[in-house]
């Protein structure tokens, strides 16, 4: 029996705090080897140790954290597309292992991009101090390529493409698409400050946050596939229309020519 009013909201509110709670501590335990090692950064006293911390964080992030991350996605998708009673477990472990070859290719590349952007912001910030300026424009690849890869895992589990095939419809996407990226950003960026601009506010991470970015992103991505799908169907309709014209001009060329009704070629 379905509870309606304030009840039944209070209850809905707590189903959604379970499902975005378990979700987010599942990708959590998937990705421990990466948090393990990113975790010290906090706490590093020069700048070799964040380096080396960020290496090796690089490093098992393909083979961790992207998996992880994908079968996030697919969780996330189930609730956008208003699947919200699908089990969450089997959800969760069945794209952990149907996307976790792909996830870790394309992880290794955005890995390896991440780390030329970073490299190469830093070199500018710190060491060239008079093109320091450039630097911003580092910044903004990076966050360029960062909402690409969160195109990259909503396309993996809404596709069935390869993974080249992936990588370049995700970043097409987030290029052509500014909009619609731009409000990705926003509303990722503003669930990533609330959730580290104060210790008091840090438990969302290990329960809430890396959910909410993987509903948003996939959200902001659904809408740009269903217009693209509005977008194709029309032009489905236009071409068929064209092509029953034309079926009726080749058929007004047939003129009956004789009583019996025969007809011939004009």
């Amino acid at each position: 029996m379905e509870m309606k009013g304030m009840m039944g909201g209070f209850y809905k509110i707590s189903e959604w705090i379970m499902r975005l709670s378990v979700t987010n501590i599942l990708w959590l335990i998937c990705s421990i080897p990466f948090v393990f090692v990113l975790l010290p950064i906090l706490f590093a006293e020069t700048t070799d140790q964040v380096t080396s911390n960020l290496i090796i964080a690089a490093v098992i992030a393909p083979f961790t954290l992207f998996p992880a991350t994908a079968a996030l996605f697919g969780v996330a998708r189930k609730w956008v597309m208003g699947e919200v009673d699908a089990p969450l477990l089997r959800t969760f472990f069945k794209n952990y292992k149907e996307s976790y070859v792909q996830a870790m290719l394309g992880g290794i590349l955005y890995a390896v991009l991440f780390a030329i952007l970073i490299v190469d912001f830093r070199v500018y910030l710190v060491k060239l101090g008079s093109m320091g300026i450039v630097s911003y424009l580092f910044v903004a690849l990076i966050v360029l390529v960062g909402v690409s890869l969160l195109n990259f895992f909503s396309m993996l589990v809404h596709y069935h493409m390869k993974t080249l095939q992936l990588l370049k419809n995700a970043l097409l996407i987030t290029i052509g698409r500014p909009l619609r990226s731009l409000s990705t950003v926003v509303m990722c960026g503003v669930v990533l400050f609330i959730s580290f601009s104060s210790p008091k506010l840090m438990f969302l991470v290990p329960f809430f946050t890396m959910s909410l970015v993987g509903v948003i992103a996939f959200w902001n991505f659904y809408g740009i596939y269903t217009k693209l799908q509005m977008q194709a169907e029309k032009a489905a309709e236009a071409e068929a229309e064209e092509e029953r014209k034309r079926l009726e001009e080749d058929a007004a060329i047939m003129l009956p020519n004789t009583e019996d009704g025969r007809t011939t070629i004009k």
